[in-house]
């Protein structure tokens, strides 16, 4: 019998690594019927839900940055993605679906987006080229658990590397990075055993429940034996102490600078758009500044003091904006403050800023002292907001967190404690990255040699590294 290889999650990790795996055998000429049968099992009735909505529907695809660029801006260290992002680089992701009818643009910020800003486009494509290329999806097929068995003579997975046992982190060394189980298949919650010889993980995290990501595979690698690093939602609005935020709510800032500060620490800043809430602010800059602030809120101990210092008027000094507000004070000189900084701030913003400044709004503007005068230019510049918590997973665009890749091989994705089990997507801790490329790395060539090729000779192997089946391959 041919081996089977199952893929759980139908998202683009799962999706693109049916479609990596079936151009595979295509490249190799195996004729269908010796080639390995391909499932992806997906829970919901459709697969790519949470792509649909990705850049508010619109389909925020890839970065046309630099490959050292997107690397650098991975959380945590991006060097793990190194040989997934260069196997399959933004400009593969890009080639493949204009190649699959979907034509693509760049936009500011070097966002990259189908033409039709459909994100719909985007899950059409990855589905058809699947199911073209061979791949078997059963959709409305939730699985309980992956199937296994103890090896009795552990050996190392036939995709692992030989440098393995050298990495600096070295958190399990000698035979305790050797495969002591064996992947078997998985079980549905319908009570169906689907067997195979490799499975897939491409579960996804926690966020956005709603479109199948559970977490499902958090608990399946623990019951492994994989360690799971402590997950929180990233890329999620922040709820703030401030109630005044709730009367702003709706309004829109651009091109403002937001600096995170932890334990009176400034940790990261971002430039552009923010956005007031009911419940505290989102909006680009807060997305790429949450997950830090998550970090520090929901995973550290005691939890840290986390703060928003948003800068008013980012292009104007200090200096500069000290001239500008007494000539806003001259010009409005016997009008109450609250009324006298409607050239320089929005409306629903001068209220908390004189309250922050410890100025009484219906203070007459031309009796305003010196030194109010300064503390009013510190807080246009420094607009503090303290950071009580985060919005839920059902408003947090990734998770930060999940199983720990000094567990998993980077050039292959390969579990390094279960024989064909493998990883993909946002299941593992390091495959959350900033909103600009998070679809990016959703796109990773999952396991660039999942079958070893010798010249014409396709080798296919068995989980203890003795050949199995060799299969000639005909021109």
């Amino acid at each position: 019998m041919n081996k089977r290889i199952i893929i759980v999650g139908g998202g683009p990790a799962g999706l693109m690594a049916g479609i990596a795996l079936a151009e595979e055998f295509d490249d190799l000429c195996i004729p269908s019927e010796k080639r390995p049968e391909i499932i992806l099992v997906e829970k919901m009735q459709k697969c790519g839900r949470k792509l649909r909505i990705t850049g508010k529907g619109r389909g925020n695809l890839t970065n046309a940055s630099t490959l050292p660029e997107i690397i650098s801006n991975i959380p945590g260290g991006g060097s793990f993605l190194n040989s997934s992002l260069r196997a399959f680089t933004n400009d593969d992701v890009v080639s493949f679906f204009e190649e699959a009818d979907v034509p693509i643009k760049v936009e500011r910020g070097n966002r990259v987006f189908p033409v039709s800003d459909n994100a719909e486009d985007l899950v059409t494509a990855l589905t058809v080229s699947a199911r073209q290329l061979g791949v078997r999806i059963r959709t409305s097929s939730p699985v309980a658990g992956l199937l296994w068995e103890q090896l009795t003579s552990p050996n190392f997975n036939y995709l692992q590397d030989k440098t393995m046992d050298k990495r600096k982190s070295g958190i399990k060394k000698s035979a305790n990075l050797m495969p002591q189980k064996r992947i078997k298949g998985v079980r549905l919650r319908s009570g169906e055993e689907i067997l195979a010889d490799i499975v897939i993980v491409a579960t996804g995290g926690l966020s956005y429940p709603a479109t199948g990501s559970s977490g499902d595979g958090y608990g399946w690698a623990r019951s492994l034996g994989h360690t799971i690093v402590a997950t929180f939602p990233a890329l999620v609005p922040l709820e703030t102490e401030d109630d005044w935020t709730a009367e702003a709510a709706g309004l829109t800032l651009k091109n403002v600078r937001a600096t995170l500060r932890i334990d009176g620490v400034d940790e990261g800043q971002e430039f552009g758009e923010l956005l007031f809430t009911h419940f505290g602010v989102s909006g680009p800059i807060v997305l790429r500044l949450s997950r830090r602030a998550s970090e520090a809120l929901n995973v550290q101990a005691p939890p840290a003091f986390v703060e928003i210092l948003i800068d008013l008027k980012p292009a104007l000094t200090r200096n500069q904006l000290s001239v500008r507000l007494d000539r806003d004070i001259e010009k409005y000189a016997g009008k109450v403050m609250k009324n006298a900084l409607v050239d320089l701030l929005p409306m629903k913003l001068i209220g908390p800023i004189l309250d922050q400044s410890f100025i009484d709004g219906m203070q007459i503007a031309n009796g305003l002292s010196r030194e109010s005068r300064f503390r009013l230019v510190d807080t246009v510049k420094s607009l503090s907001l303290v950071v009580a918590g985060t919005r839920p997973y059902t408003e947090a665009i990734v998770t930060a967190g999940g199983v720990d890749t000094d567990e998993i091989i980077p050039k292959t994705m390969a579990s390094r404690l279960i024989s064909g089990l493998y990883w993909a997507g946002e299941v593992s801790i390091l495959m959350v990255i900033p909103a600009d490329t998070i679809c990016r790395q959703l796109f990773p060539l999952v396991m660039q040699r999942v079958l070893q090729r010798q010249g014409r000779l396709l080798r296919i192997y068995q989980n203890n590294g003795k050949i199995k089946q060799n299969i000639t391959v005909q021109s």
